[in-house]
């Protein structure tokens, strides 16, 4: 399945833990070997593996004894701060928005979720 804006926040985190079972079944490990590896309780990747939330940590520790960690970058890539920020700040990278910015950019507020539109 395919990860994108119209699945459920449920459904995502069940196919990512859907993809976690199968790369540890891949790496020949047993849900307590995974566990031991990655330094957290077994019962923190069934709950990884089910689709349940669980915290940052216990994914990176996860991906990281599956040797999957690097895939992140994938995720959020380190893109460097465009040459025209860089230009209209004079080489200081900026580190907070101004309220200003925010009044004039107002969030429009968004129709409600529908499937497949």
């Amino acid at each position: 399945m395919k990860i994108d804006d119209y699945l459920t926040d449920a459904v995502v985190l069940r196919e990512i833990g859907g993809r976690i079972k199968r790369a540890r079944l891949d790496a020949n490990l047993t849900q307590a070997q995974l566990a031991q590896q990655a330094g957290i309780a077994k019962r923190t990747v069934e709950r990884l593996e089910s689709g349940d939330s669980s915290d940052s940590l216990a994914l990176i520790r996860v991906l990281r004894a599956l040797k999957l960690l690097a895939n992140l970058e994938n995720l959020l890539p380190d893109a460097p701060q465009s040459p025209v920020t860089l230009l209209k700040t004079r080489g200081h990278q900026r580190k907070r928005v101004r309220a200003a910015h925010l009044a004039n950019d107002a969030v429009q507020p968004q129709a409600p979720w529908t499937w497949g539109k």
